[in-house]
């Protein structure tokens, strides 16, 4: 295969990895995006813990290091989107003019890999302080659960 036929082929996949991850980063999932309001976000935050708990037959322990864990995965997830409330306007930027803007790109896949490198342990710890709690039962709830792929939430 010519060089430059690489180079374009990577380039294209490269761009669309970009913009599926941002795009994915800007889903925003019944109303749970980053334009809800602090009280919102603790709203839903707090209905999520309660139905897993509920779930899974958590005691106050097990409870507190699911919280920790949402914590965790919040501030992950609120790093990753940066200062921006739009992501998809950073994609359209990318593409706003008669060329790709490869440097921006580049710029966005380093800072983001750079955010989830950096906040990453501390959500693997909570996690995983999170799961060693459960006892066999619950965490045979909790591999079931990833079997079948969002059984407890799913709407269909």
């Amino acid at each position: 295969m010519k060089p430059w036929i690489k180079r374009t082929l990577i380039g294209l996949f490269s761009a669309s990895i970009l913009v599926g991850g941002l795009t994915a980063c800007g889903h925003r999932l019944h109303g749970f995006g980053a334009n809800m309001s602090a009280e919102e976000t603790a709203q839903y935050r707090g209905k999520m813990i309660e139905r897993v708990s509920s779930k899974l037959d958590l005691n106050a322990d097990q409870k507190q290091r699911l919280s920790v864990l949402a914590d965790k995965l919040h501030e992950q997830r609120t790093a990753l989107m940066g200062q921006t409330k739009d992501p998809r306007a950073e994609v359209k930027a990318l593409v706003a003019g008669d060329k790709f803007d490869r440097v921006r790109a580049q710029a966005l896949v380093t800072e983001k890999t750079t955010v989830l490198q950096s906040k990453s342990p501390e959500v693997i710890a909570a996690l995983a302080d999170f799961y060693d709690s459960l006892n066999p039962a619950q965490q045979q709830k909790v591999r079931d659960f990833m079997v079948h792929r969002g059984g407890w939430f799913h709407r269909g």
